[in-house]
């Protein structure tokens, strides 16, 4: 039971910051989620970074 809580609290701590993150630059929060697996996470945050912000005016 105890090694299942440890994993929800570090799923959250993962997910919290990133939904904030996801929801500000204006993509999808549900993005965050996939935050948590392990590849998946590399390709996102690629994604992240070399996409253009729709909630950010004039960036390219």
């Amino acid at each position: 039971m105890g090694g299942f809580l440890m994993a929800l609290l570090f799923g959250l701590i993962i997910v919290i910051p990133f939904w904030k993150i996801f929801d500000r630059v204006g993509l999808p929060s549900w993005l965050a989620v996939l935050m948590i697996v392990p590849v998946l996470n590399l390709v996102l945050m690629y994604y992240l970074a070399f996409t253009e912000w729709p909630a950010v005016p004039g960036n390219k």
